[in-house]
């Protein structure tokens, strides 16, 4: 039987009820935090899933707080669920040294190297360990599940919505590190949690794994014309190349004027969980 997660707090919205949970997760190895919102639906009934993943230096917080994306989630009838990015307070030497590698910054990889190995292993997490926690503990549809997510979250969404076409029904990003093995974030990460072993890498590249098989449901991506990081470490061309050489459905939105922040996610939010409801509902 599946163990049940602690509660910590949780917060009437829009008629149903923002949980903050934490639980030990035999995956990481450690103790894991995260969010779930349940829309009133769920009071009578059990209802698709959508899984959001987190970008750097977030935490299962953010977009609980920032994205506005309850009151869509209630308007739909899908339960949200938000995991923390990494493991945290391990005491792997050097965990905390960098904003973009160790804590906050677990890339949603399993990691292969020593000392990262043992604890992070957010793939397997994301895409097994939490989804049965949910499954037992909270009234969803486990055959109806979609992802999504923001900056390396939005790598991490593509990846496991490649990887997994039976579990995930949709998927979508905002401003997704579509290529990390081509870019500074992902080349630190990939070296650092994989070593040098470049087939690895590419398990964990979408514009690598899309050359490899194609969805059969369509890619949501939105992308601000006025992101700082779109030029040097996001390159969402180069994953609009690879979706047209296989010919995976994907329309890629590149909204002038908007950055890289939650007023850009709060901005488009409905737009995604639409999205994914039509695909889930």
């Amino acid at each position: 039987m599946t163990e049940s997660p602690t509660l910590v707090s949780r917060y009437m919205c829009f008629g149903g009820m923002v949980g903050f949970y934490r639980h030990p997760s035999v995956v990481c190895n450690s103790e894991m935090k995260f969010a779930v919102y349940q829309p009133p639906q769920a009071k009578f009934e059990p209802v698709p899933v959508l899984y959001f993943l987190s970008g750097l230096t977030c935490s299962e917080e953010n977009f609980m707080v920032k994205a506005g994306a309850q009151q869509f989630a209630a308007k739909y009838g899908l339960m949200l669920v938000v995991p923390d990015t990494s493991p945290r307070n391990i005491g792997i030497p050097g965990e905390d040294d960098d904003w973009d590698f160790g804590t906050g910054a677990g890339f949603y990889v399993d990691a292969t190297t020593e000392p990262w190995r043992s604890h992070y292993r957010m793939y397997s997490y994301v895409v097994e360990e939490l989804p049965a926690l949910i499954a037992g503990n909270f009234r969803i549809r486990g055959d109806r599940q979609g992802i999504f997510g923001h900056s390396m979250g939005g790598h991490g969404a593509l990846v496991c919505a490649l990887r997994n076409p039976d579990r995930y029904r949709s998927v979508s990003a905002f401003s997704p590190i579509a290529a990390p093995m081509q870019c500074p974030w992902g080349q630190k990460a990939f070296t650092n949690y994989l070593g040098n072993d470049i087939q690895q890498w590419r398990n964990y590249d979408a514009s690598e794994l899309v050359k490899l098989r194609k969805l059969p449901h369509p890619i949501l991506i939105d992308q601000g014309t006025a992101d700082s990081f779109l030029e040097k470490q996001l390159l969402p061309g180069v994953f609009k190349q690879a979706c047209e050489q296989t010919g995976q459905l994907l329309t890629l939105r590149m909204q002038q004027g908007y950055d890289h922040s939650y007023y850009f996610i709060s901005t488009f939010v409905e737009d995604h969980i639409r999205h994914h409801a039509s695909l889930l509902v």
